[in-house]
């Protein structure tokens, strides 16, 4: 028994669709754990729907994956001088950020990031007078903008794009490509219209991968069960039991992510108020699961196991039986499943 991702594969696969045809010139972004279905499952979708190129993470992705994915390999991580070197095929390109990563990368393909609002990485506008030079003895695929995804400042996405194309343009580098990230599909048609002679192509994962929530569903299989009444002592540190009801053994524990989190970013007083609640609760060892039975979240009766976790089901509710499965609230890019099943 296990944890099961289920993937309703026409609805997914429709979705993809829709996104494709809105960016034209989409580059499927992999990376990490895949969001979710691992990569040996996206490098085969995105060869399926004929994408040429495939962007990952870092050079070791690449190492792994140009065994499933036969275009080309864009590595998002820009190079770096004396970084460990990796065995790669021609076929792949590498993102850099710097000068002097365009000089110590001679005869390499290369994407050129240029530095955006993010301020993560990036060349700067006094560098762009020194890239000619640099340019001419490496193969340049184009330049990249990586744009945050809020404007609490109420700038504008396409204005900052194109400041960067003005820019580029004055310094005479060349502009046939230009990558982005995290364009609204009527922002990059904008794009589009006002410099034809440029082919934009955006790097997408999240929306295209995880864009259609009800396409996807985790679930965790029901191990055992075993009642207790209040006061019963249970688990590795011998709690008692707040009621009567079960210990629910479901397969899916830390080593699958579940139980954790990644920090959010939160904005509203509502937000903030459920997070304080969280963490006071969890002072006194109440720990909301991900795993839904008889339409609510269940506590976790003790903190997750490494490959399973044990939920209180109080005796109110209808009682569980092994070989059910829980539905269970995880998100993708944290979690690990044993097995994945189309539907």
């Amino acid at each position: 028994m296990a944890l099961s991702l289920y993937v309703d594969t026409a609805r997914w696969r429709a979705h993809q669709k829709s996104v494709i045809q809105q960016f034209p010139g989409l580059v499927p972004v992999c990376k990490g754990n895949g969001y979710g279905f691992g990569h040996e499952r996206l490098a085969d979708e995105a060869a399926r729907f004929g994408a040429d190129m495939l962007a990952v993470g870092t050079t070791y992705e690449a190492a792994s994956i140009k065994d499933w994915f036969g275009g080309d390999l864009l590595v998002l991580t820009p190079f770096r001088r004396g970084e460990e070197p990796v065995p790669l095929p021609d076929r792949v390109v590498r993102s850099v950020s710097s000068v002097d990563g365009v000089h110590a990368l001679v005869g390499a393909r290369v994407v050129i990031e240029c530095m955006s609002s993010m301020k993560r990485h990036g060349i700067h506008e006094e560098d762009l007078g020194q890239l000619h030079s640099a340019i001419e003895d490496v193969r340049l695929e184009g330049f990249a903008l990586h744009l945050p995804l809020d404007r609490t400042d109420g700038t504008d996405a396409v204005e900052e794009v194109i400041g960067w194309m003005d820019r580029l343009r004055a310094a005479r580098l060349p502009l046939h490509t230009m990558f982005v990230s995290h364009l609204r599909a009527e922002e990059q048609a904008r794009l589009q219209q006002q410099f034809p002679q440029t082919r934009f192509r955006a790097r997408i994962g999240t929306r295209l991968w995880l864009g259609d929530h009800e396409a996807t569903e985790y679930r965790g299989a029901v191990l055992d069960v075993t009642r207790v009444a209040k006061g019963d002592r249970f688990g590795y540190r011998q709690q008692k039991a707040a009621s009567d009801g079960w210990l629910v053994v479901v397969a899916g524990g830390t080593s699958h992510g579940v139980g954790l989190e990644a920090p959010k970013a939160m904005h509203g007083v509502m937000p903030r108020a459920k997070g304080v609640a969280r963490a006071g609760l969890a002072t006194v060892n109440r720990n909301l699961s991900p795993f839904v039975w008889a339409g609510k979240q269940r506590w976790f009766a003790e903190p997750p196991h490494m490959q399973v976790s044990i939920l209180f089901v109080p005796s109110d509710a209808q009682e569980p039986k092994v070989g059910d499965e829980l539905v269970a609230h995880l998100r993708h890019t944290t979690t690990q499943y044993d097995r994945l099943v189309d539907r």
